[in-house]
């Protein structure tokens, strides 16, 4: 029977995949992996926790990203993550941003993969019963790829890592931003293939300039998974057919309108909490993306739900907006 467990995921985002994204991107697939935020140890063990850390029951399978370096932090903010109840501990070795190379994580731990082996092996010592993994880039600099990630595969491999999440880029740490990163970079995709067929005992996932299931469901031919990132963000309803067309579901999809009824009651009660309400609606502006009515749709959301003491009131207008066809073709 195949494991489907990282057939699909989302992939952690700054500023974008927090609590409010994942409980809306749940209510779209029921199957795909959805990650968090990159938080750091030191934030963990120093923080906020809840603020940090805490996620509703809906959003399972859900995995925690890390980012540090110091194996004995590493694993104690692993421990805690276990017992707030992630599926997963996920280490980033991928961001290339300033400061997190000023803090000697993120991709710059591509060039020190005995330190991220130690990182590895004090994680799984912390969380024996999870999976500990892993998200990469295929080179920093002027590392030759072909060469130092299969050495790095097989150093992880070595101190317990079995799941390996590559994005097919390089990062470069001088020269480049982080948004450069994403996109300049040349993206090799044979190449991530050609690390599954030399380690097949592995599990792999590709990450990487995949914008729709067309694209990316032939690399499941090469690989155990792929991960979506802006694609799944800006235009979330492709995860809506997610779960029949990856995952063997044999439930129809919920229609966009059925998706913000769900999500209404969940707003209501968050909002009533104290949460601002365009702390939600801000993640569900794509949700009719090429759609007749979406402009409106974004439009109100965008104008209204910064308004003092907004409320979901604001996102049945703007669902009715998009139902209406007068409506819509007022605010276009």
């Amino acid at each position: 029977m195949q494991n489907y467990s990282h057939h699909l995921c989302v992939a952690p985002m700054m500023d974008w995949t927090d609590r409010f994204d994942r409980y809306f991107l749940r209510l779209l697939s029921r199957h795909v992996r959805l990650y968090t935020e990159m938080v750091t140890a030191n934030a963990v063990l120093f923080g906020d926790r809840k603020r940090l850390l805490g996620f509703d029951a809906a959003e399972h399978p859900l995995a925690l990203q890390l980012g540090g370096s110091e194996p004995a932090a590493l694993a104690e903010a692993a421990k805690i993550g276990a017992d707030f109840g992630y599926d997963e501990i996920n280490l980033n070795v991928g961001c290339p941003s300033d400061r997190v190379q000023s803090g000697r994580f993120g991709a710059c731990l591509m060039a020190e993969p005995e330190l991220v082996a130690r990182c590895i092996a004090a994680m799984r010592a912390a969380v024996p019963h999870l999976p500990v993994t892993v998200k990469c880039r295929i080179g920093v600099d002027q590392q030759v790829p072909e060469e130092v990630l299969p050495r790095f595969i097989a150093t992880l491999r070595d101190a317990g890592c079995e799941v390996f999440i590559i994005h097919a880029r390089m990062a470069w740490l001088q020269g480049l931003s982080p948004k450069q990163n994403r996109d300049v970079p040349p993206l090799d995709y044979p190449l991530a293939h050609r690390m599954k067929a030399a380690f097949p005992a592995l599990s792999f996932v590709l990450n990487g300039g995949l914008r729709s299931l067309e694209e990316a469901e032939p690399h499941l031919n090469h690989m155990d998974g792929v991960m979506l990132g802006r694609a799944a963000y800006q235009n979330p309803y492709l995860l809506a057919m997610a779960d029949g067309r990856l995952f063997g579901c044999d439930v129809p999809p919920l229609s966009r309108v059925e998706i913000v009824k769900r999500l209404l009651p969940w707003a209501e009660r968050e909002v009533a909490h104290g949460v601002p309400l365009h702390c939600i609606t801000r993640h569900i502006l794509g949700l009719f993306q090429g759609q007749p009515g979406a402009k409106a749709w974004r439009r109100h959301l965008s104008e209204n739900a910064h308004r003092p003491g907004a409320g979901v009131e604001v996102i049945r207008e703007a669902l009715a907006s998009v139902l209406d066809p007068d409506i819509a073709r007022l605010a276009a």
